[in-house]
């Protein structure tokens, strides 16, 4: 008894002491969060440190992993904050100059950088410089920088343009080691998700398709540099034809080959750069940088309009999945409610839906279009606007539109439908188990993941996904004015670029959230006064602005790669995590999928396993 006394009062000074650490760490942050006063924002240069990703929409910070110290790491723009604050820095006379430095800047998407990229051009036409700084400049931070009116290199800097492009990884070989058999069910002659669990390599239809796709990407990325750099016109050809040339050209110093090539204004180092925008925003001798710095944060906390108007804006971006999730990932529920909750205030006029998204569940897509629908029986006008992505699922969801813009890089299209589910049976082989039972009925047990499904309910999952491609055409034919045979001519889960797609009719024009406004107004009968935005969105808990803070702490000492070819190279953990980002959220999702491989990848948390309804219900996500 006294031992068991004894582990019995261990076991409450732990609980004990957990409690009182929590409580400690619980207050220490919210004594930190109260102690944060609005920073004035003064004269000088707006610092724009973009260390991180440009997104739609971006994540909130989970508080257990922020705790814990293992959150996700890299910083996220919104692009709509950005834009706000460029919007307001042409006009604001404390602002003499806007700073870009792109060392840590991690990219985008074309459609999003392009659009950032006009506004820092207006920045420009009203008489203020943009000047950007990079160690290394790749496609995404090139193609940013060229919108300033001086880009700045240090002596050991470079400029490596790679184009789009690059390998997928292939799981045919291993699964095959492993003993798994990936069970497929599609529908889509281009519909290449599912490559890379069939095969070790990509098939000539994937590498057709996704060609077309990069090469249509490339010409509109120079052609959005060629509008804002026109004097790189020739020297960037020459850099995309023969890149080794051009470096031996100049001796083998790539800083001075920029040059040659009119890529970059200046050779200088950083102090050198900070001394130029010290004579443009005026000289700090106190802070740590010599010039009069205006922080991003405190200066879009001053310009987001926080207003309502008549026109609402609901947000779809990341993957699309089942039920609830928080911003940067579309939970087919949450964006639901969020619709029918702004509707409900009946002070609603006209409907953007703004998707940044490569699709996902099939089912919660549904859902959101059907929510969208119940806009339209109100007779509220909606207009879509496509970012970087909006293919697959995503471009289910743009269906209810009645007017479609997206860009020409706007990654569209990936009509198509598939399913994996992983059975074992070679696995069990290989470590000598055995699998066996009774059935009462032929779909008994199934699927079956120890010895494989059954025929029947392999021809039941793959009639499913038929199903769910044939409404997917229907949807598409009706909301484009196309008949089913017309659209699976075009569909088959091909990808197009925004291009493509408006000439295929899978859009209607080009444009982005100012043509949308524009657009949503003139069907609402809206005047010039009456363009007002109600962003649709769940406001931030005081838990999620509490460790929003702590997380987002501009004052982080981590420091980006110190040289060129560093920061250049992708980090390889980086590749290695959406590798197995993909895998899991393919494998973990529901088993009939609308959604885009070739498009960018997006975070993905971890999901929680499936609850016990059948196997049916889950496959089809109802």
């Amino acid at each position: 008894m006294r031992f068991v006394k004894a582990i019995w009062h261990l076991l409450v000074g732990i609980k004990d002491a957990l409690v009182l650490l929590f409580m400690l760490m619980f207050f220490g942050l919210l004594y930190a969060a109260l102690s944060v006063r609005p920073e004035a924002v003064g004269d000088g240069v707006l610092a724009m440190d973009l260390d991180g990703v440009l997104v739609e929409q971006a994540e909130r910070p989970d508080p257990l992993s922020t705790l814990a110290g293992t959150g996700n790491v890299t910083r996220e723009f919104e692009l709509r904050e950005l834009v706000a604050a460029l919007d307001a820095a042409k006009d604001d006379d404390r602002v003499k100059a806007v700073a870009l430095d792109l060392d840590g800047f991690l990219g985008g998407g074309q459609t999003a950088i392009s659009a950032l990229g006009e506004k820092l051009d207006e920045v420009k036409k009203s008489g203020k410089p943009v000047v950007a700084f990079a160690t290394g400049y790749t496609d995404d931070r090139y193609q940013l920088a060229s919108h300033a009116s001086e880009v700045w290199l240090p002596a050991m800097g470079a400029i490596a343009i790679a184009g789009p492009g690059g390998n997928n990884l292939y799981f045919k070989g291993l699964l095959d080691k492993l003993g798994v058999t990936a069970n497929i069910y599609r529908v889509g002659t281009y519909k290449s998700a599912v490559e890379p669990f069939m095969r070790s390599d990509m098939s000539p239809e994937a590498r057709e398709n996704a060609q077309a796709l990069g090469d249509a990407l490339l010409e509109t990325w120079k052609e959005d540099i060629a509008r804002a750099r026109p004097a790189s016109v020739a020297g960037l050809g020459r850099m995309l034809a023969d890149p080794v040339g051009v470096s031996k050209a100049a001796g083998g110093d790539l800083a001075k080959a920029a040059v040659d090539l009119k890529l970059v204004d200046k050779i200088g180092e950083r102090r050198d750069y900070e001394a130029r925008l010290a004579e443009l925003g005026g000289k700090d001798n106190k802070g740590p940088q010599p010039y009069k710095r205006i922080k991003l944060a405190a200066y879009e906390d001053e310009a987001i309009d926080r207003s309502e108007g008549p026109i609402g804006v609901i947000t779809i971006a990341g993957e699309i999945v089942d039920g609830k999730a928080g911003p940067g990932r579309a939970g087919g529920e949450t964006i639901s409610r969020l619709i029918d909750k702004g509707l409900a205030k009946d002070n609603l006029k006209a409907l953007i839906v703004r998707i940044d998204s490569p699709g996902g569940s099939a089912l919660a897509a549904e859902r959101i279009r059907q929510s969208l629908l119940g806009a339209k029986k109100a007779k509220i006008p909606v207009v879509v606007s496509m970012g970087n992505v909006a293919a697959s699922g995503g471009y289910w969801v743009s269906t209810p539109g009645d007017y479609v813009f997206a860009e020409p890089s706007t990654i569209t299209g990936s009509i198509g439908v598939f399913g994996v589910l992983p059975s074992f049976e070679g696995t069990l082989a290989k470590l000598g188990v055995g699998a066996d039972g009774i059935k009462t009925t032929p779909l008994s047990g199934e699927p079956d993941l120890l010895k494989g499904p059954s025929d029947a309910a392999d021809a039941l999952i793959q009639a499913g996904v038929e199903q769910v491609y044939r409404k997917f055409l229907t949807i598409v034919a009706d909301a484009r004015h196309k008949s089913p045979a017309d659209v699976d001519r075009i569909a088959q889960g091909r990808v197009w670029d925004g291009g493509s797609a408006r000439q295929l009719g899978l859009v209607d024009g080009f444009g982005g959230m100012n043509e949308a406004v524009a657009k949503a107004a003139e069907l609402a009968k809206l005047g010039e006064d009456e363009r007002g935005l109600t962003y649709l969105t769940e406001e931030p808990s005081f838990a999620d602005t509490l460790f929003a803070d702590v997380a987002g702490d501009e004052t982080s000492d981590d420091q980006a790669p110190a040289d060129a070819l560093a920061t250049l190279a992708p980090a390889p953990e980086s590749l290695l995590a959406r590798a197995i980002t993909e895998v899991r959220s393919i494998l973990n999702g529901p088993t009939i999928q609308a959604r885009c491989l070739e498009c960018p990848p997006s975070a993905v948390a971890p999901r929680l396993s499936a609850d016990d309804r059948g196997w049916l219900a889950r496959m089809l996500g109802v």
